[in-house]
């Protein structure tokens, strides 16, 4: 080949590879939008012999979980968490003081170097000692009850550590007061028939110590065969009625210093009490269907009993902290409010047991454990002796508007199960609602704001 036409022949292999981009590039753009050019031959792009259809990309449909079903929203977080492990006998919410987690800043290496031509600078000694941050939190403690040791955990981190090792098997019932550094537990004698009562002090704990260490539990003995104990509002003290010859007697005791002082006595024996404001106990006749029941409020500085309520079958009842209004039932669940100073009552609108509620520190609202159904029974009657078990919702009734509001259907969370709501508490600041269910006795918190 001469020189001439190996020239011509280069010159046209150039022109045929220059029209070859040129058509390639003036192609429109067939990447899928919002792609990124992801899972597409990078090399294919430049190849003049690919195919011009575009490719149905392989999709793997998701696996469903419970609750991720289109058009709903998964939930990540629940408001309702099971907080013991174990059945247990009672609980005391109180505020705990602990030390405050502060986020660490590392600082910048760069600001602490000297500048050029100077030594670096040596911090100032210095011998003042900074005490932690601490604060105060709903913390709570409760009261296994197979083998009677005490546990302990703070509200809004659900981390249960032991507390006591003194086994006291078989606890009936449990009460924590004096801001959770008493308690006192009751339970049957090894003849089944007597009533022990044992009340103690807790040992301190210190702030920031090892939450491993377990306490031994020291304390005293109350009258045999107690047959009711209630609380006062600032829980330092507790009131209790047990039999003396014929009579029922009821005597207050300070939790802090063992101070005991009689101030009620009646030969009717059959009473439940409550301490609902400071200086006021309610006494209400134990219920039992199609029998009037009546209610009466002693006064803890004159010991005098007065008549506020009665001659309803089946009263149940519970007070509200200010005094005024009274919560109760008749032997058909009607749930109603009674105003003490207008002796008016009015409905609330479901149907419940003044157990299964708790009224607010302000006086103006009420959490209800409220059965979606009630079964035929006697009631309260087949409540009490766990004939009937019920499936709760839980609901906020606000005194002032009548209003309900529905705050959770257990059976609707992911896991969810049945609840038998009772014991209802309050942390001091209404965050938090606390029950135990009445079906296996573990306690639960539902989270209010």
């Amino acid at each position: 080949m001469t020189r001439r036409n190996f020239i011509l022949l280069v010159i046209v292999l150039v022109i045929v590879v220059i029209a070859i981009f040129v058509f390639l590039f003036s192609q429109p753009n067939t990447t899928t939008p919002g792609g990124e050019g992801t899972g597409t031959n990078f090399f294919s792009q430049f190849n003049p012999f690919a195919s011009n259809k575009t490719k149905t990309p392989v999709v793997t449909p998701p696996v469903t979980t419970p609750g991720t079903e289109p058009g709903t929203t998964p939930e990540t977080t629940s408001k309702l968490i099971k907080i013991s492990s174990m059945p247990i006998a009672g609980f005391g919410v109180f505020s705990k003081e602990r030390i405050k987690v502060v986020p660490v800043v590392t600082p910048d290496p760069t600001l602490t170097l000297p500048l050029a031509g100077e030594a670096a600078k040596t911090p100032p000694k210095t011998t003042k000692v900074v005490a932690p941050l601490t604060e105060f939190m709903p913390a709570l403690r409760y009261v296994d009850r197979a083998t009677g040791n005490i546990f302990e955990t703070f509200a809004d981190k659900i981390q249960e550590q032991k507390f006591s090792t003194t086994v006291i098997p078989e606890i009936y019932d449990a009460y924590f007061g004096n801001n959770g550094q008493s308690v006192v537990m009751r339970y049957l004698k090894t003849d089944g028939r007597t009533i022990e009562t044992f009340a103690s002090n807790l040992p301190k704990e210190l702030l920031g110590a090892d939450p491993t260490v377990t306490n031994e539990i020291k304390g005293s003995f109350l009258p045999e065969n107690i047959k009711d104990i209630s609380l006062s509002p600032d829980n330092s003290s507790i009131f209790y009625l047990f039999n003396s010859g014929d009579n029922m007697v009821g005597t207050t005791m300070n939790l802090a210093t063992s101070k005991k002082v009689q101030i009620f006595t009646s030969p009717f024996t059959e009473w439940l009490s409550q301490w609902p404001s400071t200086g006021t106990i309610t006494l209400t006749t134990k219920p039992a269907s199609g029998i009037p029941g009546y209610m009466y409020t002693l006064n803890t500085n004159t010991k005098n009993l007065s008549s506020s309520l009665g001659n309803i079958n089946g009263l149940t009842t519970l007070s509200s902290p200010n005094g005024k209004l009274i919560l109760y039932n008749n032997d058909s669940l009607s749930l109603n409010i009674y105003h003490t100073d207008t002796k008016v009552s009015d409905p609330v609108g479901v149907r419940t047991m003044p157990e299964k509620c708790i009224w607010s520190s302000a006086s103006d609202a009420i959490y209800c454990a409220v059965p979606k159904s009630i079964p035929l029974g006697t009631y309260p009657d087949s409540w009490y002796q766990g004939e009937v078990s019920f499936s709760d919702q839980i609901w906020k009734i606000d005194i002032k508007t009548g209003n309900t509001t529905l705050l959770v259907d257990p059976l609707t969370i992911s896991g969810g199960e049945e609840m038998d709501g009772t014991k209802l508490a309050l942390d001091a600041g209404g965050n938090y609602l606390f029950f135990v269910n009445k079906k296996d006795s573990f306690l639960w918190e539902f989270a209010l704001k």
